[in-house]
């Protein structure tokens, strides 16, 4: 994996398989790296503002996932953008541009002055949820993007059917879902000739397109007995994380499972995390965060940043030697 250690973020986003700009990358395309991805990485009501920094601090290449909801703030339809799993809203919640974009400037402009980019993208942002049914949301979110277009990967959208064509390598990359929303307001909105710079989730049944890169599992699709209900790992594990991961990338996707934790109760309420994602060991997470590696999976989702970006490097350099 071989991720440089920078003190700042860059976006990573992964492109579908096909091609990438020549000699510009090390090898991002669906199979070709695996990242920890740092799973609802955000605050919680004023609570664990620290969750970009500590994910940022594992090093890049790496993934990191945010929900945004709209605050309205007038009868008008006014409003802005904020990164929140679900309200009520107090007005002190980071908007996406200061939140993300302004938080990781001095790594993407370092990234753009470099020549070196065997790492990009640095950073895939995976804005997994936008929540709420305000018609401004999204193309907020488009309009936002598009200030930061040089910074990001994009592809130019072709006539119909529109074939999927090479990404323009940069350092960050930009994920979102699949819906109806994402489709109006991030790919048909785009002229022919002109460039993709958000690309959005498809599903297992169809091929990748030049918009829809990307797959999303649970990993109950693995173990279904799901995270608290693990056993051990088993031969049949591994034979169904193999399948899904050969047919993702068989198709053009990238893969995302989520969320791997292992940690205990307390460690849990400190830093906000969940139970319902929780293998409830370190020790077993481990073990699925290094079946995962070895499967090949593109994103590996989880809030334990530091302990699987740890784990994941070791296990990539044990591999090497």
């Amino acid at each position: 994996m071989n991720p440089m250690k920078i003190t700042w973020p860059v976006i990573m986003v992964f492109s579908v398989c096909i091609f990438v700009s020549a000699g510009e990358s090390g090898g991002f395309l669906p199979g070709e790296r695996v990242l920890m991805e740092a799973h609802n990485c955000y605050p919680y009501h004023g609570l664990w503002h620290n969750r970009i920094d500590r994910a940022l601090e594992t090093g890049v290449p790496l993934g990191i996932e945010i929900d945004l909801c709209w605050h309205a703030e007038g009868n008008d339809g006014a409003g802005r953008l904020v990164v929140a799993h679900e309200g009520p809203f107090d007005g002190k919640e980071p908007t996406l541009r200061e939140y993300f974009f302004e938080r990781v400037r001095p790594l993407v402009e370092q990234a753009l002055a470099s020549e070196d980019k065997r790492h990009w993208p640095l950073i895939t942002l995976n804005i997994n949820d936008i929540r709420g049914h305000d018609r401004a949301m999204h193309p907020a979110v488009w309009t936002l993007t598009g200030e930061y277009e040089n910074w990001l990967c994009t592809a130019v959208k072709g006539p119909a059917p529109d074939p999927v064509t090479p990404i323009e390598i940069k350092p960050v990359l930009v994920l979102t879902g699949g819906g109806r929303p994402e489709i109006e307001q991030f790919y048909d909105v785009v002229p022919v000739g002109g460039r993709l710079r958000i690309f959005g989730r498809g599903s297992d049944d169809k091929p990748a397109d030049n918009f829809r890169r990307w797959v999303n599992y649970s990993w109950s699709a693995v173990e279904p007995e799901g995270q608290n209900q693990a056993g051990e790992w088993t031969s049949d594990d591994a034979e169904r994380l193999a399948t899904l991961v050969k047919q993702a990338h068989e198709q053009g996707y990238w893969i995302r499972f989520y969320s791997l934790n292992g940690h205990n109760q307390v460690t849990g309420l400190r830093f906000g995390w969940g139970t319902g994602y929780n293998f409830g060991s370190l020790e077993v997470a481990q073990q699925r965060w290094e079946a995962a590696r070895a499967a090949g999976v593109d994103f590996i989702a989880t809030d334990q940043c530091e302990e699987a970006a740890a784990c994941l490097k070791k296990a990539a350099g044990n591999n090497a030697e």
